[in-house]
């Protein structure tokens, strides 16, 4: 019997958290999804750990027992892991949480996370922490966490940035965690001649599409070589992959709850327009999809 997945986003936002009356539906706090598998209460999985990641935290210490946390990192841009000093579950005995992403060029990832702790800017150093704390690197390839297949991929964006591709272990829900990326010809990056042919075999078919919109199509030509796309980019992955539903993430930080609204009417007409009619939504803080 297949499992339902929960995914919940805690954190839409892009680049510095953005909080105020004009972004107040879909939230100020940056990157963090949360992936539940029904029945297995001890055991999540964290897609990225912006400042929404505070809030989770909090959540999930409110829960009786212990916590298992699997975190996985796309890069370590601020706004991909300024929230994660504030993670209840680090600072609890009996709770464990695994850290994988990767280094930066010869900089390793647990270096990284040290040096965000600092007590020249931090409080509380990392090796204060009471939780069972691991740091994995990973690369692109394929590797098993508690619960999911993941297959991870190089990203168009400034430093090493992995997207990921998770399927549940029943071989049942599929979803592609794909922000901070290029689609567009903009900027020079490290992956394969062929790379978007494998991203799009990466996401071909998943349940849900989670993609980098931070852009409209107007604003581009402004940030070549930034490392983000467009929602009309978004649409067009999607269609070509056949998704079963995009979710446009990582909103600039001055885009409006109205201005979304409108993107999302706008990315879901090209869809329509398409041979291939994906559901689009847009990225709000408290969303919840079953899979």
């Amino acid at each position: 019997m297949l499992v339902t997945l929960t995914v919940t986003v805690w954190g839409a936002r892009g680049s510095i958290p953005s909080p105020g009356p004009t972004t107040a539906r879909y939230g100020g706090n940056t990157s963090c999804i949360l992936l539940e598998q029904e029945g297995v209460a001890e055991g999540v999985v964290v897609l990225d750990a912006g400042s929404g990641i505070r809030a989770l935290g909090s959540h999930l210490a409110r829960r009786d027992g212990s916590v298992q946390v699997d975190l996985l990192l796309t890069h370590t841009h601020w706004d991909h892991i300024q929230g994660m000093p504030f993670f209840v579950p680090m600072f609890r005995p009996g709770d464990a949480v695994r850290v994988w992403g990767a280094r930066q060029g010869d900089v390793e990832l647990e270096t990284i996370l040290r040096q965000q702790m600092d007590p020249v800017v931090f409080p509380v150093p990392l090796d204060d922490t009471d939780a069972e704390l691991s740091v994995t690197h990973v690369g692109p390839g394929r590797f098993d966490i508690p619960g999911f297949t993941v297959e991870a991929i190089r990203l168009r964006h400034p430093g090493t940035t992995l997207g990921y591709r998770l399927t549940a272990a029943d071989g049942g829900a599929r979803l592609a965690y794909i922000t901070d990326n290029e689609l567009g010809p903009g900027g020079v990056y490290n992956v394969g001649r062929d790379w978007r042919r494998d991203l799009t075999g990466l996401v071909g078919g998943v349940d849900v599409l989670v993609h980098d919109a931070m852009y409209a199509p107007e604003e581009l030509g402004r940030h070549l070589g930034w490392g983000h796309s467009s929602w009309e980019e978004a649409v067009d992955l999607a269609v070509e992959a056949k998704v079963g539903r995009l979710m446009l993430f990582h909103h600039r930080p001055e885009r409006t709850d109205g201005e979304i609204d409108a993107i999302v009417a706008r990315a879901q007409d090209r869809a329509n327009g398409s041979a291939y009619a994906v559901e689009v939504v847009a990225a709000r803080e408290g969303m919840q999809l079953s899979l």
